[in-house]
């Protein structure tokens, strides 16, 4: 059933975009705000195509000052907004253009992983636990305080990918709980502290951060394949040939698997391991598993 009250949806890309598509049942949307189409892309614009599908009045800013120019130009009902994957830094001026605030959804348990790419950070670190933390937004980065925040377990073995679409999921039920109540003032905001976690920062990822580096430590390399899995993948040359690892795991020794590949050479004698290359996507485009891969393009 859909909240009464009007709010704002800021977001772009496609986190954005499925956290918007689960929420819509259970808001009601006065716009949606996301970045315009990039001149000559011709690849989706996941909010703002959208947004269009569902019909919602949607208005696009390529950054601050064009965010800045269209709330001077246009002034909107809404007593808050809800903040996902959005990209750009929003003024103090807009943020206090709602008297209730702009709710950030936050992928991690803040004050840790604060910055654009918690949920890589997270596989990265090889952590056990993270979640979601709704954010009253301001204009220090991640630094707001905080309406509510979920936990959940990180198996094993998970990906980037797959933790996203946990995180979303739990993002959407974190909404639908929390804000009714603290618009109907039965919530007050609480300082990051109360989590109990370290502040520690993410960071936009670049390609260059895919390109896998065997004198790493071999966990070090298991956890960048499943961090890497969505973007930017984990390039490697192997027996001459660019590919793709897209899966990996930890290996006992040089035998202990079928393409195994040594790791850690910065590491002192009798440190270093062995990472067994599970699956890759081969120059030639096909995706196929290392011992296929071996056999076919080892000479």
């Amino acid at each position: 059933m859909k909240q009464s009250k009007k709010l704002i949806f800021f977001g772009s890309g496609p986190v954005a975009a499925a956290s918007l598509r689960r929420l819509t049942p259970d808001f009601s949307f006065e716009a949606v705000i996301t970045k315009p189409r990039p001149p000559r892309h011709r690849g989706p614009v996941p909010v703002l195509e959208l947004a269009q599908q569902l019909k919602l009045p949607v208005y696009t800013a390529a950054n601050k000052t064009g965010l800045d120019e269209l709330f001077d130009s246009r002034k909107f009902e809404s007593k808050a907004a809800i903040l996902i994957d959005f990209g750009i830094i929003i003024s103090q001026k807009v943020i206090d253009s709602f008297p209730l605030g702009i709710i950030n959804s936050h992928f991690s348990i803040l004050p840790e992983w604060r910055g654009a790419d918690p949920i890589t950070f997270a596989v990265l670190s090889g952590q056990k636990q993270t979640g979601v933390s709704l954010m009253l937004l301001v204009e220090k980065m991640d630094e707001g305080p905080l309406l509510a925040y979920a936990r959940c377990d990180m198996p094993a073995g998970i990906t980037t990918p797959r933790l996203t679409d946990v995180l979303i999921k739990l993002s959407h039920v974190l909404l639908v709980s929390t804000l009714p109540k603290y618009f109907n003032g039965q919530l007050q905001p609480f300082p990051q502290t109360v989590t109990k976690h370290e502040v520690s920062y993410s960071r936009k990822l670049v390609k260059e951060d895919g390109v896998i580096d065997f004198k790493k430590p071999v966990k070090v390399l298991e956890r960048e394949v499943r961090a890497y899995a969505g973007w930017p993948k984990s390039q490697a040359k192997i027996f001459g040939y660019d590919v793709i690892i897209t899966k990996a795991r930890v290996a006992s020794g040089q035998n202990d698997g079928d393409l195994v590949m040594q790791c850690g050479a910065r590491l002192p004698a009798g440190r270093q391991g062995w990472l067994e290359i599970l699956q890759l996507k081969a120059p030639s485009g096909r995706t196929m598993s290392g011992k296929d891969f071996l056999h076919g393009y080892k000479k």
